[in-house]
C-alpha cells in the first residue's frame, strides 16, 4: 500500500489550524504530522487531507477537530515525573499554605496539562499525606484540565498497569490503588478520584476560573508554543493567581525573565509577589 502523500499547502492548513485555535506550533513538523494522521485518515475514507480538514472544519460537533487535536498533541507522562517539583510542594509551598489559609481551609490548584491523570493524581495523593487526618476539613480538590477529550476519559477512569505505577512508593501503592479483577491493571481509590474534577480547556481560550490559584502546575506543554503564545500564556497565569502562589513549569523549558512578571524561585518554579 503506497503512502498518503500531504502537501505543503495541506499540511500549511493544518498547521495554522492548530496554531491559530491551539496555539500549538508544529512548524517544520509535517514528517510527524503526517506520521500520526495518515492512518485514521485513511481509515475515515478520506481521499487526501485536503478531504480530511473540509471535514474537519464543517463538523459542527466538533468531534472531528477534537480527534486531530488528540492525534497531534503529545500526552506522554508517568508517574513520579520530575519528583523535585512534589517535593518543592510538600517541603515548601503546603506548610506556607497551610498557615496562610487556616481560616478558610481552602486551597486552589490547578493542573493544566491533566493527560492522562498521573500528575492531577500525584498531586491529590500528596495532599492527602500532607494534611492527613486533617484532611477532611480542607478544600483541596484539583481542577485537571486538557485539550484532549480522549486522553481525559482514561485520566477520569483513573486505571493503570502494574507496571505504570511500580515507581510510585509503595505505601502509595498499596493506600491509593485497587487491584482490578482479571489482570494486572490498578485503578486510583475512589478516595483519590473524587478529589480531582477534570475538564476540557483550550488554554488559548479565556480562562473560566472564578477564584484565583494558589498552585498551578503548567508542565511540558509551552514547549508547543511559540515565544508570544508563550508569553500570553504565562500573564494570563499570573492574573489568575494568588499573590504568593506558585507556577510549575517542565524542567525543559524557560520563561523570558525580561517580560515575565514572575519571580523564579529555581529553575522552573515561579512565584507571584506579595501583594500584588
Amino acid at each position: 500500500m503506497t503512502g498518503m502523500t500531504m502537501t505543503d499547502n495541506e499540511f500549511f492548513r493544518i498547521y495554522t489550524f492548530l496554531k491559530n485555535r491551539y496555539g500549538i506550533n508544529m512548524d517544520k513538523k509535517k514528517e510527524i504530522v503526517s506520521g500520526r494522521l495518515e492512518n485514521y485518515v485513511r481509515a475515515g475514507g478520506w481521499q487526501n487531507y485536503t478531504e480530511y480538514m473540509n471535514a474537519v472544519e464543517s463538523d459542527i460537533t466538533g468531534a472531528l477537530e477534537k480527534k486531530l487535536v488528540s492525534l497531534l498533541s503529545t500526552n506522554h507522562t508517568f508517574f513520579m515525573r520530575e519528583f523535585e517539583h512534589f517535593d518543592f510542594l510538600r517541603q515548601e509551598v503546603l506548610p506556607k499554605l497551610k498557615q496562610q489559609e487556616a481560616r478558610r481551609k481552602d486551597l486552589s490548584i490547578w493542573c493544566g496539562a491533566a493527560s492522562t491523570g498521573e500528575e492531577p493524581y500525584m498531586l491529590a495523593m500528596l495532599l492527602m499525606d500532607f494534611f492527613g487526618l486533617e484532611h477532611d476539613a480542607w478544600d483541596t480538590t484539583i481542577l485537571a484540565t486538557d485539550i484532549s477529550v480522549e486522553v481525559l476519559k482514561q485520566a477520569t477512569a483513573g486505571i493503570y498497569s502494574e507496571e505504570r505505577i511500580e515507581t510510585l512508593p509503595d505505601n502509595w501503592k498499596r493506600r491509593y490503588f485497587r487491584k482490578l479483577p482479571g489482570g494486572d491493571s490498578y485503578q486510583v481509590c475512589r478516595e483519590i478520584r473524587d478529589e480531582v474534577l477534570f475538564r476540557q480547556f483550550n488554554l488559548m481560550e479565556p480562562f473560566p476560573f472564578r477564584r484565583k490559584m494558589h498552585v498551578v502546575f503548567l508542565r511540558n506543554v509551552m514547549i508547543y508554543f511559540d515565544k508570544k503564545t508563550k508569553q500570553e500564556l504565562v500573564q494570563k497565569v499570573y492574573d489568575f493567581m494568588n499573590p504568593g502562589g506558585y507556577l510549575f513549569i517542565g524542567r525543559t523549558e524557560t520563561i523570558d525573565r525580561s517580560v515575565t512578571p514572575f519571580e523564579m524561585v529555581q529553575p522552573s518554579i515561579f512565584r507571584k509577589k506579595e501583594g500584588i
